[in-house]
């Protein structure tokens, strides 16, 4: 058991573990068609476990940005400046990177059948720009990355609640007025993200265009970071962990609290990235870390985290790599039986769900990619490499 105060907090990297191991999970099913209910995101309106998974990284990776300016006295030069840019742009481009090959691998599968020659197919597939998908979870990141560490380093800190909660509070206004709590194109946010990014260039939900990683709900993605960066503040005013569990407990339960009561007016949302949405999930996040820090800071238990730093110390490096992996198994086939199947479908289809079934099939799939992805992250970790982008 350790209780001495220490300013470097192993929870903080088992949490940003948990939350790439849970994405990674929940993003690779056996099938999308035999889902358990908690794995799956809302269809709407409403808030299940995967729908926490994505903001808690957010919420860790504004607590880590507060982390890396730290070194740099948040002051501005034109290193700092420099290195954020860079950062926010190489991330961006992996992002779309990830869209690009993913489109290239769907559009030479439905080009394979007109019969075209091998290097016009191949041409045809891989410059196929006109239907990228522009945004996404790693341009998302890249954004409100950049933009936080752009108001760190050029607003005094004591602005940033008052920066957040009046974001919030025009984005809530910007959604009454728009039909933004409406699951069409007549949405404001569908409206604008069309307007500005194409009806080509954005994710399509269920016949709707209405990208849950758009370009107007990043707005209230970036008070998200925010929120975790004012946290980082607080998490870091003090060496003492009691002290930092007591101040984290508190901002979750007002955070929680604020969420869940104002969902009656302002309903939690992913997919439009809501305010409440915002408060709720941020709040749960700051008691989760509130809990990890009893637990593996204070308490001293850290037999299980191995598994989860291994995730936590190289999260985009893993995530990046989970990517490319679950496009190649999706999408490098082969003839079986008489029958063309993708190795992701021979995995689940002929191996696992004739064995547990449907649903618990597609379960042990998903945690058999987590726990392949886990042993390149395992390596790296006992090797002390860390892969920064």
């Amino acid at each position: 058991m350790d209780n001495k105060p220490s300013s470097r907090l192993l929870s903080l990297d088992v949490l940003r573990g948990i939350t790439i191991a849970g994405m990674i999970m929940v993003n690779n099913p056996g099938s999308w068609g035999s889902i358990y209910a908690p794995l799956g995101h809302a269809q709407w309106n409403g808030l299940t476990p995967t729908d926490l998974v994505f903001p808690f990284f957010m919420f860790i990776m504004g607590i880590s940005t507060y982390i890396s300016l730290r070194k740099f006295n948040f002051e501005f030069s034109k290193p700092t400046l420099l290195k954020i840019i860079k950062r926010t742009i190489v991330i961006f481009l992996i992002g779309l990177g990830l869209g690009w090959l993913s489109l290239s691998f769907r559009t030479y599968s439905s080009l394979s059948a007109e019969g075209l020659g091998g290097f016009d197919l191949f041409i045809k597939s891989v410059t196929n720009f006109e239907h990228i998908r522009i945004l996404g979870v790693m341009q998302r990141l890249a954004l409100t990355y950049g933009i936080t560490s752009l108001i760190a380093i050029f607003v005094k800190h004591k602005y940033i609640p008052y920066i957040i909660v009046t974001t919030l509070i025009a984005y809530f206004l910007l959604l009454i007025v728009g039909n933004g709590f409406e699951f069409s194109e007549q949405n404001i946010i569908s409206i604008i993200d069309r307007a500005i990014l194409g009806d080509n260039h954005m994710y399509v939900d269920s016949g709707v265009i209405l990208d849950p990683e758009g370009l107007l709900s990043t707005i209230p993605a970036v008070c998200h970071v925010l929120l975790g960066f004012y946290c980082g503040k607080v998490l870091f005013s003090t060496k003492d962990n009691h002290e930092r569990i007591t101040n984290l407990f508190i901002i979750g339960a007002i955070l929680t609290f604020a969420g869940f009561l104002l969902s009656y007016g302002c309903p939690i949302n992913k997919k439009i990235w809501s305010p409440t949405f915002v408060l709720a999930t941020c709040g749960l996040a700051s008691t989760f870390l509130a809990l990890l820090i009893w637990i593996v800071d204070i308490k001293g238990h850290k037999r299980w985290t191995p598994f989860f730093e291994s995730f936590g110390v190289n999260p985009l490096f893993i995530y990046v790599a989970a990517g490319v992996f679950s496009i190649l198994l999706g999408n490098i086939k082969f003839t079986y039986e008489g029958e063309i199947i993708s190795i992701h479908g021979f995995i689940y289809k002929i191996c696992l769900q004739p064995l547990l079934g449907d649903y618990l099939g597609s379960l042990c799939f998903a945690l058999l990619f987590v726990g392949f992805n886990w042993v390149i992250g395992y390596i790296l970790y006992k090797k002390k490499i860390y892969i920064k982008i």
